[in-house]
C-alpha cells in the first residue's frame, strides 16, 4: 500500500509540472529523484514484497507520462485510470483538453500486423503506393524574427503520414485504435465504405463550424519560434474560420450547398465551447433538415518538451501543406454516440479520398472515446488541420486539397437525379 500511496501522490505533481512548463526535459531526471525516488527509498524497508514487485511498472508509468506530449498524457491516463488518484483524473474540463490531442511516437512494431482483410475488400492500390516513403519536408525558409534568446523556442518539422506496423487500414488510410474496440471489427466497419448520399439539392447538406474558432497558426516558416505566443487571435482572417472559408469555397464551386458557422465559441471564454457549438449545430439542422455532414474545424498541437513544438507538414507539388488529422469518436456507454459507427465509416472513407489524391497529406485516424457533438448527425468529424507550429499559408493550401477530396467523394455519392 505504500508503493501505491507514494506513486499517486507524486504521479499527480509530476504530470502537473510537466503541464506548467516550469521545468525542462534535461531537468526530468533531477526532479524525478527528488520527488519520487528519494521518498520511496525512505519507506522501502517497510513496503511487502508484493508492493516493491509493482515499482518498475508504475516507475516506468510515471516516467511515460512526465515525458509525452500533452495529448498522449491524457491517452496514457484513460488506459490506466486504475492506477491514478481520483482527485487528479477529475480535474480540468473535457473540452480544454480536445484540441491538443497529439499522436504517440511512432513504434515500428513487426510483431503487430494489421488484421486480415474481411471478404468485402477495401479499394485497391497500386502496389508502389501501398507504403510510400516518408520523406522530410523541405527546410524552413523564413528568415527567424528577432525573438530575445530566453523565449526562443524550437520548432520540428515532420512528416506524420504514419509508418508503424500496427496502424490498422482501410484503402489508402491508415487508423490509430485507441478503444478496446477489436482492430479486425474496426476494419470490418470501415470496409462498408462511404455511408452518405448527398441529394439533387441547392439546400445546404454540409455545415463547417468552428468549436474553437480562435485557434491561429505560427506566423514563420521557420525553425525557432517565440514562447510567448499564445496562437490565439480573434481576427476571423488568421484563424480557424479563414480555414473554414477555403472548405466553404471549394465545396460551393463543385456545386456542394454548404453552410459555414463563424461563430467564435471560445471567445470570450473558452470553458464550454462544446456546448455553445451544440446548440449552434442544432439550430442550423433545425434550419435546414437536408443537412447530413458536420464539420468542426480546428488544428492540433503537438508539444513534445517545455519549449518544442512540432509541425506535421508535407510537400505537394512543390508547396508545404499543413498535415490534416481526422478525429472520431467512439462509444464506451457513457459517450452517447450511438451512430458512431457511421462517422467511422464517413471518416476512413474521407481519408481513402484524401491519400488517393493526395499522398501523405493526412495523419492516421484518431479513433477514441471521445465524444465533441459527434452524436448530432451520422456525418460528424473533426478535422485537425495542420498545429500552432504550421502557418497559415500551410494550413489554407490543406483546406484547398481536401475540400477537392471532400468534394469528389460527395458528387461521386450523389442520388441519381
Amino acid at each position: 500500500m505504500i508503493g501505491n500511496l507514494i506513486f499517486e501522490l507524486y504521479c499527480g505533481e509530476a504530470v502537473k509540472l510537466k503541464r506548467s512548463g516550469r521545468i525542462r526535459r534535461r531537468y526530468l531526471p533531477v526532479v524525478m529523484t527528488a520527488i519520487f525516488v528519494i521518498p520511496l527509498s525512505l519507506v522501502a524497508v517497510r513496503v511487502s514484497p508484493l508492493d516493491l514487485s509493482l515499482l518498475p511498472e508504475q516507475a516506468a508509468l510515471l516516467s511515460a507520462m512526465v515525458n509525452m506530449p500533452e495529448g498522449s498524457i491524457e491517452l496514457l491516463e484513460s488506459r490506466f485510470r486504475d492506477r491514478l488518484d481520483q482527485e487528479y483524473r477529475t480535474q480540468g474540463n473535457e473540452s480544454e483538453v480536445g484540441p491538443y490531442l497529439s499522436d504517440w511516437p511512432e513504434e515500428e512494431n513487426p510483431d503487430l500486423e494489421p488484421p486480415p482483410a474481411s471478404s468485402q475488400p477495401a479499394p485497391a492500390q497500386p502496389p508502389e503506393e501501398q507504403e510510400p516513403v516518408v520523406t522530410d519536408p523541405s527546410p524552413a525558409k523564413d528568415p527567424p524574427p528577432e525573438i530575445p534568446e530566453e523565449y526562443r523556442g524550437t520548432l520540428l518539422q515532420e512528416n506524420m503520414s504514419g509508418t508503424a506496423k500496427n496502424l490498422l487500414r482501410y484503402g489508402a488510410g491508415k487508423l490509430r485504435n485507441y478503444t478496446d474496440e477489436p482492430d479486425d471489427e474496426i476494419v470490418g466497419i470501415m470496409e462498408q465504405g462511404m455511408n452518405l448520399t448527398l441529394e439533387q439539392t441547392d439546400a445546404p447538406q454540409v455545415l463547417i463550424f468552428h468549436t474553437h474558432a480562435t485557434e491561429s497558426y505560427e506566423p514563420y516558416d521557420s525553425d525557432i519560434y517565440d514562447t510567448r505566443n499564445t496562437w490565439r487571435d480573434t481576427d476571423n482572417h488568421n484563424n480557424m474560420v479563414a480555414i473554414g472559408n477555403v472548405l466553404e469555397r471549394v465545396l460551393s464551386d463543385a456545386g456542394i450547398g454548404v453552410v459555414h458557422d463563424t461563430t467564435q465559441h471560445d471567445y470570450p471564454s473558452y470553458n464550454g465551447s462544446y456546448e455553445r457549438s451544440a446548440e449552434t449545430i442544432k439550430s442550423y439542422l433545425e434550419k435546414y433538415p437536408t443537412i447530413k455532414i458536420a464539420l468542426d474545424v480546428h488544428r492540433d498541437a503537438i508539444q513534445r518538451e517545455s519549449d518544442l513544438i512540432v509541425k506535421p507538414v508535407v510537400e505537394i507539388d512543390g508547396r508545404k501543406a499543413a498535415q490534416l488529422m481526422i478525429i472520431t469518436g467512439c462509444e464506451d456507454g457513457t459517450m452517447g454516440v450511438p451512430e458512431w459507427r457511421q462517422n467511422l465509416r464517413f471518416a476512413a472513407s474521407l481519408q481513402d479520398a484524401i491519400e488517393q489524391d493526395y499522398p501523405q497529406l493526412t495523419r492516421p485516424i484518431f479513433f477514441c472515446y471521445r465524444k465533441y457533438n459527434m452524436d448530432l448527425t451520422p456525418g460528424s468529424l473533426l478535422l485537425e488541420i495542420g498545429s500552432n507550429a504550421n502557418t497559415l499559408e500551410e494550413s489554407i493550401y490543406s483546406a484547398e486539397l481536401v475540400g477537392n477530396s471532400l468534394a469528389k467523394l460527395l458528387n461521386a455519392n450523389m442520388e441519381s437525379a
